[in-house]
């Protein structure tokens, strides 16, 4: 009975320890199948490094500064009489803004007008005198004396009567109206702003080491976030005489054309001075870039060790490919391109999209159906 139980006891470990065994077994093939089979490829855009001619700038920020810029107000004091302006408006030089009341001082005029035709009849009458030997020649003076003096009050008072009349003294926009009809001015009043537009000035600095660099007439670009995508054309038109000696920067200022009245004085602007001589850089586009905090990095594409080529997803007859992962030094930044300073050549292959999934030795599929953006002089939409 005992052997009995023994007998069926071995058995059944038999045929757990067999079945146990086949499972083992099963998933032990199972796993080498699994890690022999390699994941689909992940599919990319690739782009190349390539050698361009960028030309170097010096980058700066600056402010707009109007050629000539004035607030107009009154050398006398005045009751506004006449306002020949609208506020904002264009006007040219000589236009007359502002008029006040000149009543009072019209009838001193007269006055003195009667006052020198008398003073001219006297000097008349005394050199028929004179000339007859009736009269002292002090007399004669003292009537010529007497009628330049009666002139000199005329013309005094008719140069005050006009300065009561105030114009433009050159061409350009009006700014907001700072007074009303019939209101006193006391002297020195402000009236109104008057800005000359066109040309413009951009007034920036630069430091002391860059100024061997730039000379009068070298080409400068102006952008402004007022206008994105714009570039303003203008070029250095002078320099100041010294240098801060505190930052030891020098002032510099530059003429642009406004013909079209787009930019104002007081505005802010980037700067970039052309240099006149050319560098060769290798760029690819900002997309290309994983910008992280240990390091700047780029996935290289390059063809599979002959091991690796053989794995699964690869299309039949199509060389496989996998990326390495590169850091790279970048320098600057134009449009949709950033240069790359060290870590590529000019000629690599690289991924410009698809980088999320990416890490070293992935394999990669290439397809450059949406292309990447990639112009040193991006344009915007719309524009």
């Amino acid at each position: 009975m005992i052997k009995r139980m023994v007998l069926m006891l071995v058995v059944m470990l038999l045929v757990l320890g067999g079945i146990f065994g086949s499972t083992i077994y099963k998933g032990i093939k199972m796993g080498k199948a699994m890690a022999a089979q390699k994941p689909p490829p992940i599919t990319v855009s690739k782009g190349v490094a390539r050698v361009e001619s960028w030309q170097p700038v010096l980058r700066t920020v600056g402010s707009l500064a109007a050629v000539q810029g004035v607030v107009l107000s009154n050398e006398f004091a005045g009751v506004v009489e006449q306002i020949g302006f609208e506020s904002g408006q264009i006007v040219p030089k000589g236009a007359l803004l502002v008029k006040l009341d000149t009543s009072t001082e019209q009838a001193q005029l007269r006055s003195l007008e009667a006052a020198a035709e008398l003073s001219r009849q006297n000097l008349e009458r005394a050199q028929r005198l004179r000339d007859s030997n009736v009269n002292a020649q002090a007399d004669l003076d003292t009537a010529r004396a007497l009628h330049d003096q009666a002139v000199a009050n005329r013309e005094n008072l008719r140069a005050a009567i006009a300065k009561k009349s105030i114009v433009a003294p050159f061409a350009g926009r009006l700014g907001i109206r700072l007074i009303n009809l019939g209101q006193f001015l006391a002297v020195g009043t402000g009236i109104v702003a008057l800005q000359s537009l066109d040309p413009i000035h951009a007034n920036f600095t630069l430091p002391q080491q860059d100024l061997r660099s730039v000379r009068a007439g070298q080409p400068v670009d102006l952008t402004i976030d007022t206008y994105p995508g714009t570039v303003f054309k203008g070029e250095i038109t002078a320099f100041d005489s010294r240098l801060d000696e505190g930052t030891r920067t020098v002032r510099v200022q530059a003429t642009l054309g406004n013909a079209d009245g787009r930019l104002q004085p007081g505005m802010f602007a980037n700067v970039a001075v052309q240099l006149p001589q050319k560098e060769e850089v290798i760029t690819v586009p900002q997309m290309a870039i994983t910008y992280n905090p240990y390091g700047n990095v780029v996935y290289v594409i390059e063809a599979a060790k002959p091991e690796a080529a053989s794995g699964a997803g690869q299309p039949a007859g199509a060389p496989a490919l996998v990326v390495r992962q590169q850091f790279v030094k970048v320098g600057e930044t134009r449009g949709d391109q950033v240069s790359i300073v060290s870590g590529l050549k000019a000629g690599d292959e690289i991924v410009t999209a698809g980088q999320l999934k990416l890490r070293n030795g992935v394999s990669v599929r290439i397809d450059n159906k949406v292309p990447v953006a990639n112009s040193p002089q991006p344009t915007p939409p719309n524009t």
